[in-house]
């Protein structure tokens, strides 16, 4: 790394960057702890987590300006492992996740983001601003008119401060002004000290107590792999949200390894795993987070304010939270996603709405993806498979007939391929199969064409096979060690 690249990462405007580490900070709190009574442990699990996280990935990541923590998605998979096991084995299911996830790093596979597509980032986008939206609503639903009030005071402080100023993020105004109204007005408010218990001190360095014997292996494998797949995932898209916002490319493998050993650094200091927040990744952007110095102090600064601060900010409004989680799921959302989804060639809305559709309904973030990319790889073979056009012509008196194949032979337009030839238009002739046009991708592609020429062979039907391109032929003579096909000239 040179020294360009470090000040441009560590030094460019440093109080921008702590200002915008500190609202990301801010909209942290009440998804960690969330997130921690949904893996079933102790909120100090969720927040130590969270803050070993942030310092490591400042270092080790691959996307500066990005948040990680804690997160929802990993809570999901990890939960059925406490619940059964207890939280040791969760901390060593953590340690073989971040192994998992710097093997996938060092041996360059996040590549793999390239297969998700657009639609598929923006459908997950669209998911994530929904449950951040729903994941508030416990938290004000049958509360009071009191905590409505503080939600839209909060609110109309958070959109109406930067017409006056924007030297300080509004969230952060927000956060001060009302907890110093709900403090001094003594006001009946759920504060962050009813969620859970906050920590009482630093995290401690200490291995998981487990025993070590083939049968933890056992136990914590497939839950590792789950979480090490689903934090890469999330960690992935949200990096390549951050590009997208920010017009910089970013070290997909680098993010991948530094996630991995920022778990393991987590779950040797009592904290569970974690991947990137999209939420809390897109604030920080929005207010200026743009270097690592942002990730850096967004994990410092958790820890100052539920240790050092610690009197202070347990008597923060929910409410208050509420209403910068409201603005994060705002600032989240593709909101031209609905203008376009109607301009947007069907299959591709399609797959963005079924990406939220299933995200939403399962809140599985991993899921949604899958099912969207399963859809794309689908929709995309399918417009290519009916690309394939086979025409047919008579020359030499009459006496043969030439089939000209133009487009791309693969499982998807195999059966198209084979359904084009006729055995009795060929009848009494020879037939001329010209594929100088065409590219034969699969093995089901070379046993289309065997197909083709054996059914014409079998009735008696002279068949000469011309026009494979290099790598066509290559493929045909490997698979099929009985064809005989002339290449292009």
């Amino acid at each position: 790394m040179t020294m360009t690249s470090v000040r441009q990462q560590w030094l460019t405007n440093p109080v921008r960057e702590m200002l915008a580490g500190a609202v990301a900070t801010v909209a942290l709190i009440p998804e960690v702890i969330a997130f921690s009574f949904a893996a079933g442990v102790d909120p100090q699990v969720g927040l130590f987590a969270s803050f070993v996280i942030g310092i490591v990935i400042a270092f080790a990541g691959g996307r500066p300006a990005m948040i990680s923590a804690a997160a929802g998605s990993v809570a999901l998979v990890a939960a059925p492992l406490v619940h059964s096991h207890g939280l040791q084995y969760l901390l060593a299911a953590g340690l073989l996740a971040g192994l998992m996830q710097v093997l996938f790093g060092l041996l360059r596979l996040g590549v793999l983001l390239r297969f998700v597509s657009k639609s598929v980032r923006t459908g997950f986008v669209n998911a994530l601003a929904i449950l951040i939206f729903s994941a508030q609503m416990p938290q004000i639903i049958g509360g009071g008119w009191l905590t409505y009030a503080v939600l839209a005071a909060g609110l109309a402080l958070i959109y109406l401060v930067p017409r006056l100023t924007t030297a300080i993020p509004s969230p952060l105004i927000c956060i001060v002004v009302l907890t110093a109204a709900a403090m001094a007005l003594h006001l009946p408010l759920r504060t962050i000290a009813d969620l859970g218990h906050l920590p009482d001190g630093m995290p401690v360095f200490a291995w998981p107590h487990v025993p070590l014997r083939l049968e933890t292996l056992q136990i914590i494998a497939l839950p590792a792999l789950a979480i090490g797949m689903v934090g890469l995932l999330e960690s992935l898209m949200t990096a390549s949200v951050v590009d997208d916002l920010t017009d910089t490319p970013s070290s997909k493998n680098r993010e991948c390894t530094g996630l991995g050993l920022a778990n393991l650094a987590s779950s040797l200091f009592g904290g569970i795993a974690g991947c990137g927040m999209i939420g809390q990744t897109v604030s920080n952007v929005k207010y200026g987070g743009r270097g690592r110095f942002s990730t850096l102090f967004a994990g410092a600064f958790l820890l100052i304010l539920m240790v050092l601060l610690k009197p202070w900010v347990s008597q923060v409004p929910v409410a208050a939270l509420v209403a910068v989680m409201v603005m994060v799921s705002i600032d989240t959302f593709d909101w031209s996603s609905l203008r376009t989804v109607v301009r947007h060639p069907k299959m591709s809305s399609a797959v963005m709405l079924a990406t939220v559709a299933v995200t939403v309904a399962t809140s599985n973030l991993a899921l949604g993806v899958t099912v969207g990319v399963l859809l794309s790889g689908v929709f995309f073979s399918f417009k290519v498979a009916r690309l394939l056009r086979i025409t047919q012509e008579l020359d030499d008196g009459a006496q043969r007939l030439t089939y000209r194949v133009v487009g791309q032979v693969f499982f998807a337009s195999a059966d198209l391929f084979v359904d084009a030839f006729d055995i009795r238009e060929a009848t009494g002739r020879s037939v001329l199969i010209d594929l100088s046009h065409a590219h034969f991708w699969d093995i089901t592609a070379v046993a289309a064409l065997d197909r083709v020429r054996q059914r014409f062979v079998s009735h008696g039907i002279a068949v000469e096979v011309f026009g494979l391109n290099a790598a066509s032929a290559t493929l045909v003579e490997r698979i099929d060690a009985s064809a005989t096909v002339a290449p292009q000239p």
